[in-house]
């Protein structure tokens, strides 16, 4: 590995299931060679698209391992471990450094939330006990807690804090992060919809749900900002907005999850609390897929 986690577009990969809820291991493996063999630069294991809120602890390692052996190094494999408590959290992150992951991705702590300062109590705890690098993650829709340009800043001091999925949709928040952070923090667009903007600002990539569908589309509209291709990127980035936005009509990952199932993968349904998308929602979903070519 370079010194940065991984260039580029990371899928956040679904957890494909059963009809009776159990994990279904043979689909997940055909899913990684899927994004693999269509460039996706890492693999997100465990992640909200993952549907980690509802795996049990020995789910959680079982995939994050399966995802370690079945990647074998093609690309690197960060581990979701993120939880509201932090002990819980440093011994998730613990044991996917045992299992093989090359970093991991922890959330903001949700429900109980915590300041400023909690947060960098928080991720000090965990960082201090890991030798490999941690991508933080701040989605406050989803957490109701929200890091700050100057707590990154206090953040990215240590030196196992490495980046940050950025999913605040504050893009001055985030120019104010990346004065004071520097080259100490690498950046990841945790949006699809911001994918072209962060990049183009100096960010590295996107943590990507469309790419669980479009996993080349996703690399290569990140590739081309990267390489300082910017109106391609654009034009890339306004061409599939559409659908993008069309993965997130209902609540990730139910859109995606429904919208890979119509691509011919058996990913089942989503564990409850998240129910099937309703009638209406399943019918523009399919037109949405019918436009883009990518069903009948």
């Amino acid at each position: 590995m370079s010194d940065h986690i991984f260039t580029g577009s990371a899928v956040a990969i679904v957890t494909p299931m059963n009809n009776d809820g159990s994990i279904n291991y043979d689909e997940y493996g055909k899913l990684i060679d899927f994004q693999i063999n269509n460039g996706t630069d890492a693999i997100v294991a465990c992640g909200t698209t993952g549907e980690s809120a509802t795996l049990s602890r020995e789910e959680h390692c079982k995939v994050i391992e399966y995802t370690v052996q079945k990647v074998a190094k093609r690309v690197p494999v960060i581990a979701g471990t993120g939880s509201n408590d932090t002990l819980f959290a440093a011994e998730l992150s613990v044991e996917a450094q045992q299992l093989g992951a090359d970093a991991i991705l922890s959330v903001t702590p949700y429900y109980n939330k915590t300041s400023q300062s909690g947060l960098v109590r928080h991720y000090t705890y965990i960082a201090d006990r890991i030798d490999i690098p941690m991508i933080v993650y701040n989605v406050p829709s989803r957490t109701g807690c929200n890091i700050k340009p100057e707590t990154y800043a206090e953040l990215a001091k240590h030196p196992m804090i490495k980046a940050t999925k950025e999913a605040n949709g504050d893009i001055s928040a985030l120019t104010r992060t990346m004065a004071l952070c520097g080259d100490e923090l690498d950046v990841y667009s945790g949006e699809d919809s911001q994918a072209y903007v962060i990049t183009a600002m100096g960010g590295l990539g996107v943590i990507s749900v469309f790419a669980n569908i479009c996993p080349r589309e996703s690399h290569e509209l990140a590739a081309r900002a990267l390489n300082g291709d910017f109106k391609g990127s654009f034009e890339m980035q306004k061409y599939y907005i559409e659908l993008m936005d069309m993965l997130f009509s209902d609540v990730n990952p139910i859109p995606v999850k429904a919208a890979m199932n119509l691509c011919g993968f058996n990913c089942g349904p989503c564990r409850m609390p998240l129910a099937p998308m309703t009638e209406k929602g399943f019918e523009a979903l399919s037109a949405c897929l019918a436009k883009y070519g990518i069903v009948k």
